[in-house]
């Protein structure tokens, strides 16, 4: 499969909710979590080691350079919780 970056490539849901997850970036899967299957609560409690969804092959490397760094996603989160 491939995807344009803001793509939906799947969704999460809780007990509240259904959310989509969207591409960072363009490019072709690779691989794809199979654990998450069998473990999806890996998203609760690991999502930034074990709980990852996909791995993408960089079909636009200018696309990184709009991504944001830890310290940049860190600002959204909090303005969005505002």
């Amino acid at each position: 499969d491939e995807f344009e970056a803001s793509e939906s490539f799947g969704s999460v849901e809780s007990v509240k909710a259904a959310s989509d997850v969207y591409a960072p970036i363009s490019g072709k899967v690779l691989e794809v979590n199979e654990a998450l299957t069998d473990e999806p609560g890996l998203v609760n409690s690991s999502a930034e080691d074990d709980a990852w969804f996909i791995k993408l092959e960089v079909g636009d490397e200018g696309e990184l350079e709009k991504l944001m760094n830890a310290d940049q996603y860190k600002e959204h989160c909090e303005k969005e919780a505002h």
